[in-house]
């Protein structure tokens, strides 16, 4: 997944419970996040509150690193309720560091509040400059600061946090799906286009929401359903209260969730993440036949479509890569010569595997090229004869605004070269991309968002 940088990243994942027995909310909240730490791994953090304590009640921590490593033990063991939201972040808009990590906590004149969001707001600087021309002081640069800041600040004229919550989520534009914890409730609102995820969750007497259905079953919850896009979804002592606060006329779910970001035993928006990318490698198969001995994917993502490609077109699918799990997170790497020395790292191919033989390489996407061009020299030198890549998502031309890390035009290499130049480039035999036109084939009849490759932006 992440090789080098040569990858695409989520900004964020979520989670938050509310429960009415008697439980350490940051302990589900921890495995919730573990669950989630595909979707971030730059920081983490969790907020719990004790609904039956004192009014105002808020235990924060929140660190740089993966969630095991912000959270060990004794500090887990010190964030004591029955509430609560946690978040793992990518930094897409705002630097990496601490001052950005999430939740953001605020102290206020009527109360305390706490808010996760996974997304990016396109409007949120007009805002920003709105809320420092009123003297308000932000520690970070971050989006989700602005929100929160603004949730607050309406919240001093309502009769609500809810109505707060609303009327500020009215005003974004973009992609998000927010979380926010009172004292007392747990709120969670999805941007009217559905352009990322939120699901609900069911244990015993504890409500969750998440970013992806995998953080329910870490936690052994049921999944209840989807937030639908546009919903406000509140949480307190009196059960779930629902509203659809915002609405298009059309949506545009992320189509990236399915291709790469969540996980392969995620359901979003009733699509199994692993049959769309099954069916993602079939149709590769059906537009871009070769004759080739082996079908392999690249760890992990482009595993479930390589199997796709295999079942469709009767080549045997194998293992070609072997995957030492225990190597750091190689994107954050400061040079390029460390990047591509972890790479071999990270993967080393299985010469019996493609020694001799013709081979299909599947990967999720290209996007600078260094990755994929590093592997195929890897496997020739393993002895394959043929080396023939595919790949389960269109060519990457448009930058994206809704909290996915695609790089500005210049360094995407399908804005800058043609396909053929590009399987000069990388060294492959042959090269063939997903067509748009059979994303579909991938979710069906769901509306999706596919901006990144043809620029039809739902919401500047």
């Amino acid at each position: 997944m992440e090789y080098d940088d040569d990858k695409l990243h989520e900004e964020c994942g979520v989670f938050g419970i509310w429960s009415t027995d008697n439980i350490n909310a940051a302990q589900y909240i921890y495995y919730g996040l573990v669950a989630l730490q595909h979707r971030g791994q730059e920081s983490a953090g969790i907020v719990v509150c004790d609904t039956c304590g004192p009014i105002g009640n808020i235990n924060a921590h929140k660190g740089m690193g993966l969630v095991s490593e912000v959270f060990p033990a004794d500090v887990l063991d010190k964030l004591r309720g029955n509430i609560g939201i946690g978040h793992v972040r990518y930094s897409t808009t705002g630097a990496s560091c601490e001052e950005n990590a999430q939740p953001i906590f605020l102290n206020y004149a009527k109360g305390t509040l706490a808010l996760a969001h996974n997304g990016n707001v396109t409007n949120a600087g007009k805002m920003r400059e709105e809320l420092e021309a009123e003297g308000a002081i932000f520690r970070g640069t971050t989006d989700s600061e602005v929100i929160a800041y603004k949730i607050a600040e309406e919240r001093m004229s309502l009769a609500s946090i809810e109505e707060a919550v609303c009327k500020v989520s009215r005003e974004l534009t973009g992609g998000y799906a927010l979380l926010i914890v009172s004292p007392q409730k747990l709120i969670g609102v999805r941007d009217p286009y559905g352009l990322k995820p939120l699901c609900l969750g069911r244990r015993d007497n504890s409500y969750i929401l998440a970013s992806e259905s995998t953080a329910l079953a870490a936690v052994d919850a049921e999944f209840v359903r989807d937030i639908l896009p546009g919903e406000m979804i509140s949480i307190t002592r009196n059960g779930v209260e629902s509203s659809i606060i915002m609405s298009v006329p059309t949506k545009a779910h992320c189509i990236f969730e399915y291709i790469y970001f969540a996980r392969l035993d995620s359901v979003i928006d009733g699509v199994s993440v692993y049959d769309a990318r099954v069916r993602g490698g079939m149709a590769l198969a059906r537009r871009y036949p070769v004759d080739a001995d082996v079908v392999t994917g690249v760890p992990d993502s482009g595993l479930a479509a390589a199997a796709g490609y295999a079942r469709e077109s009767g080549i045997p699918f194998q293992l070609a890569f072997s995957k030492n799990s225990y190597v750091g997170r190689t994107f954050i790497k400061p040079s390029q010569e460390e990047r591509m020395s972890a790479v071999h790292m990270k993967l080393r191919v299985i010469e019996s595997v493609v020694r001799g033989k013709k081979v299909v390489l599947i990967d999720d996407s290209i996007v600078r090229g260094t990755t994929i061009a590093n592997l195929i020299v890897m496997m020739r030198k393993a002895g394959a004869k043929e080396v023939h890549v595919r790949i389960s998502s269109p060519p990457f031309l448009y930058p994206c605004y809704y909290g996915t890390d695609v790089p500005d035009n210049s360094q995407l290499i399908a804005n800058r070269y043609s396909s053929e130049e590009i399987r000069q480039k990388i060294g492959a035999d042959s090269l063939g991309y997903m067509m748009k036109e059979d994303l579909n084939e991938m979710t069906g009849e769901l509306e999706v968002c596919k901006a990144c490759f043809d620029s039809s932006y739902p919401v500047l």
